[in-house]
């Protein structure tokens, strides 16, 4: 899996990188002939060590999964790029891929290919407004303010309003984790969209144990805000557990304040974060970006954004690798049924 990755910095830095193009060609040989079903009795990481290998094995469709059962890598590629594929087909399809089946055959991917097969799966989310349709950019405003000044965060929200921008989501990144700053940025929000009427949802993005203190005390949350991995060990590292987001995603869902929809959680993920924290296990940053989409597919998020190079240039090097990165990141998640947006940030 790791050789047949186009060429990729922390894979480098890994030690697990194609030593040559003719490697990473010889690679690809043999991944197109690996079987589909393979990935469900060879773990990449091993089930009784790792809750997210365990979620995705044991949360796997196999009637879904029986559209392309007896295909291989390379099958499954041509089979994408068919007219058999279509968007109704892949949206029943989803719940039988696993993350390692969408990584496989995205590296046997042009970067057409990628966004070909991505287009035809829409992926359509709803809580104060609708995401998703065809046709259709939304674009996040995050009016942060470097003292949490209310003042200062309307101002540049109401900019970012009269400029389009907000209809994904009104997200603040906080400058202080205080208890009580954080009620309060929560209603600030609140307020603004109430009595603008303004059809969106906001989100604080704190840790997922603060947003659950501050539901705690009444503050009026829309979205849950967490950036996810694809190990147990990676997600660790930030704080978290499977066990931690099923508390947050039933505390917000039992909020009820979406107005069209219960898609309340919103995740960020990016390439290199499990290597980064040393809990890649000896897997591809790719392929543990992909197993990520599988911790957020659990909670049917209303957003999930790749943020692409964020961690450096040590893990995506150049503009290159970073469009590769944020192509193979799109056509993973949307073929594992999530609504994929990208947040690039090329260091």
């Amino acid at each position: 899996m790791a050789k047949a990755s186009p060429l990729r910095s922390g894979d480098c830095l890994a030690g697990l990188a194609a030593t040559s193009e003719q490697e990473r060609v010889a690679a690809r040989w043999v991944l197109a002939d690996v079987p589909l079903p393979r990935f469900l009795d060879e773990a990449l990481i091993p089930y009784e060590t790792d809750e997210v290998t365990r979620l995705i094995i044991d949360g796997h469709d196999r009637a879904a999964f029986a559209i392309v059962s007896g295909l291989t890598v390379g099958g499954f590629r041509d089979w994408l790029l068919s007219d058999q594929a279509t968007p109704e087909v892949l949206a029943r399809l989803s719940p039988g891929l696993t993350p390692e089946m969408v990584a496989a055959v995205s590296k046997l991917m042009r970067n057409q290919d990628l966004m070909l097969v991505a287009k035809k799966r829409e992926v359509v989310t709803r809580f104060r407004n609708t995401v998703g349709l065809r046709g259709h950019l939304a674009v996040r405003l995050q009016p942060n303010h470097p003292t949490d000044d209310p003042a200062g965060i309307v101002a540049s929200l109401i900019d970012g309003l009269l400029h389009g921008a907000g209809d994904a989501v009104i997200g603040v990144n906080p400058a202080s984790d205080s208890l009580p700053d954080l009620v309060r940025l929560n209603h600030v929000l609140a307020e603004i969209i109430e009595r603008g009427a303004v059809p969106t949802q906001s989100c604080v993005l704190t840790h997922v144990t603060n947003t659950l203190q501050a539901m705690a005390v009444g503050a009026p949350v829309d979205l849950v805000f967490q950036s996810i991995a694809g190990t147990e060990a990676a997600n660790r590292s930030f704080g978290i557990t499977l066990a931690l987001l099923d508390e947050a995603h039933a505390a917000a869902r039992a909020l009820r304040r979406g107005t069209v929809g219960d898609n309340v959680m919103y995740f960020e993920t990016g390439q290199g974060s499990a290597l980064s924290a040393d809990a890649h296990h000896g897997v591809d940053q790719q392929t543990c970006e992909a197993r990520a989409y599988a911790v957020a597919r659990r909670y049917r998020p209303m957003l999930v954004n790749t943020v692409v190079g964020f961690i450096g240039p040590e893990y995506l090097y150049d503009g290159k690798q970073i469009i590769r990165a944020g192509l193979e990141d799109h056509f993973c998640g949307k073929l594992l049924g999530l609504p994929m947006g990208c947040d690039i940030c090329y260091m």
